[in-house]
């Protein structure tokens, strides 16, 4: 791309999107495999710039962010840029096949990451194939110069991420998952920065360390960029207050734990107010079901100071890996900061969305049993296309990519929560449907969590949108009784919201973002099996309400077929009206 053509796309996004006296920041991520060691075993990752976590993007509420990717790794790759609404602008979401093609080996892309309202702690990630496994690093974006916190400025920022490790290629690992049919092989530790922590082989000499003075506050920017489970973190002796989620303020929670979901972060404020010593920060799988390795991931907190430090830090007590009134209590517990905030009070279109694993008939040699396993909403296994992306197809208007029936409702009602079907009742359909939203359309979505396969929980995401969580709770969803318990007043601002086991949760939001927005479960086996979606907002009547122009650098698919997660299976029914998806 020109020096010409860079800054004139700037004067268009500058003049369309960023606020006043924000600025410009420009970013090189290189992709490269480079060798990094754990549990004494040395393998090969995809990394940016070798760093694993990958760097951290630090900017201020409506900065304008350029990356410059470049990829010279062997592999395909895209970035998201995990909560950033982009708004009128979907072309740099980084999505495979939903906004783009992927950047090809040896080539290269230059996305912009336009901040909006979000401020605290968001994230970036691959979003193709596995490999956000080993490609992530946090996003702190911090308050305009002139503007405060609305809570003591901290002493200083401090990103951790939990983060996973296989001792084998995550892309073996993903080969034999996608080939078996099964539930993919457990990890063999967890991480906290990119290091297991004392209790695993070969880590205690490079567990993560943070330093602090007694009397000054830290904010840890917590991620959970695991692939699979929710996590229970808790620093040892310590309590602290939860002050943000998703990039929004929320009402200062006081606790001494806190359950984060995959995909989610949360800012938390903690004290340094315990005597001086070391403490361990400690995270741990909570799982309602499956195997997962349940050693907890540590770092040490390390008071500054002279004192005789213990032979052992102090370890936190941490819940129950399968303590689901925990993982489920934390959450219910965090509101927006402000009362009477602008969730809709009334909405124009309503969708029941069921999240389920379902079986298939699996014959070919490499299948582990006669059954693999995918995943729907609403009994949809979603198809990604072959060789062109949906966002490219929407705004060129070619025919037959996608077609625009997404159902608003499952195909049959049962006992959702708790009902067992029959074995031939267990299979999904396939499909590359969309839901097609007007300009404004005020939105609730109600998902609801079904027992196929056990039941298990739903870390659901949206892309270009924060959404207000309303409503939760066990079992079927009621629309008679639920919607009188909704909370309009302070609810939480969020993009990321774990749907608990056999239960449900209920959202809204307004779709004033037109573009291609992918929603999608965040446990990567789930996304891997199907369980997403797209809307597609249509642009309103004004200038400032429609959908801005491509760069001129987007990545091409050059005629190739991708290789999307599901390539079996009949096409679902709806295929044939391609025709009529414009």
């Amino acid at each position: 791309m020109s020096n010409r053509s860079r800054a004139k796309l700037g004067v268009v996004l500058g003049c369309c999107i960023m606020q006043a006296n924000a600025s410009v920041r420009s970013l090189r991520f290189e992709l490269v495999n480079s060798d990094h060691t754990r549990l004494c075993t040395k393998k090969p990752l995809l990394t940016v710039n070798g760093q694993f976590p990958g760097p951290t993007i630090y900017a201020r509420r409506g900065d304008l962010v350029t990356v410059d990717i470049i990829n010279h790794s062997d592999q395909n790759i895209t970035i998201h840029w995990h909560g950033v609404k982009m708004p009128r602008y979907p072309w740099s979401d980084g999505t495979d096949y939903v906004t783009q093609c992927p950047i090809q080996p040896g080539k290269n892309f230059t996305q912009r990451m336009i901040l909006s309202d979000e401020e605290g702690t968001l994230w970036w990630h691959a979003h193709s194939d596995w490999s956000r496994n080993s490609v992530h690093g946090a996003i702190v974006i911090l308050p305009p110069v002139r503007e405060n916190y609305p809570f003591p400025k901290p002493h200083a920022h401090v990103p951790i991420i939990i983060g996973e490790w296989w001792n084998s290629k995550v892309e073996r690992v993903f080969k034999e998952f996608i080939t078996g049919g099964a539930d993919p092989q457990e990890s063999n530790a967890f991480l906290i920065n990119g290091q297991p922590g004392d209790f695993y082989p070969c880590s205690k000499q490079d567990t993560y360390k943070l330093q602090v003075e007694y009397g000054k506050s830290y904010l840890i920017k917590l991620i959970n960029g695991v692939m699979d489970t929710i996590m229970f973190f808790k620093i040892g002796n310590h309590n602290f207050t939860v002050v943000g989620t998703d990039g929004a303020y929320t009402k200062p929670l006081l606790t001494d734990y806190v359950a984060i979901s995959p995909g989610q972060t949360l800012d938390l404020l903690l004290e340094a107010n315990q005597p001086p010593s070391h403490y361990y920060m400690a995270a741990r799988v909570y799982a309602s079901g499956g195997e997962f390795v349940t050693i907890p991931a540590t770092g040490i907190i390390e008071y500054v100071g002279n004192y005789t430090p213990p032979q052992s830090p102090l370890l936190p007590s941490l819940p129950e890996v399968n303590d689901s009134a925990a993982s489920i209590g934390f959450t219910d517990q965090l509101k927006s900061l402000g009362n009477n905030v602008d969730v809709p009070k009334e909405v124009d279109e309503t969708f029941f969305y069921t999240l389920t694993v379902n079986q298939s008939p699996c014959n070919k040699p490499s299948c582990l049993t006669s059954t693999r396993l995918l995943a729907s909403v609403n009994n949809m296994t979603f198809l990604l296309p072959r060789n062109i992306d949906i966002l490219t197809a929407y705004y060129k208007q070619i025919n037959g990519v996608y077609t625009t029936d997404f159902p608003d409702f499952p195909p049959s009602s049962f006992n959702y929560a708790q009902g067992t079907p029959e074995k031939n009742e267990r299979a999904s359909g396939f499909g590359t449907a969309v839901r097609m939203l007007e300009y404004n359309t005020t939105v609730e979505v109600i998902f609801q969590g079904t027992n196929f396969g056990g039941g298990v929980e739903h870390p659901m995401h949206l892309h270009g949108y924060s959404f207000y969580v309303v409503g939760s709770g066990l079992g079927n969803f009621n629309k008679f009784r639920d919607p009188a318990n909704y909370n309009l007043v302070d609810p939480p601002l969020m993009e990321n919201i774990a749907v608990a086991r056999n239960g449900w949760t209920a959202i809204r939001f307004k779709a004033n973002n037109p573009g291609v927005w992918y929603m999608h479960c965040h446990f990567e086996r789930h996304v891997s099996w199907g369980m997403e979606m797209v809307f597609i907002v249509k642009d309103g009547k004004l200038p400032h309400e429609k959908m801005l122009p491509p760069p001129p650098d987007m990545p091409r698919c050059g005629g190739e077929d991708s290789s999307p997660p599901l390539v079996f299976g009949d096409p679902h029914p709806t295929m044939g009206k391609r025709e009529e998806a414009q």
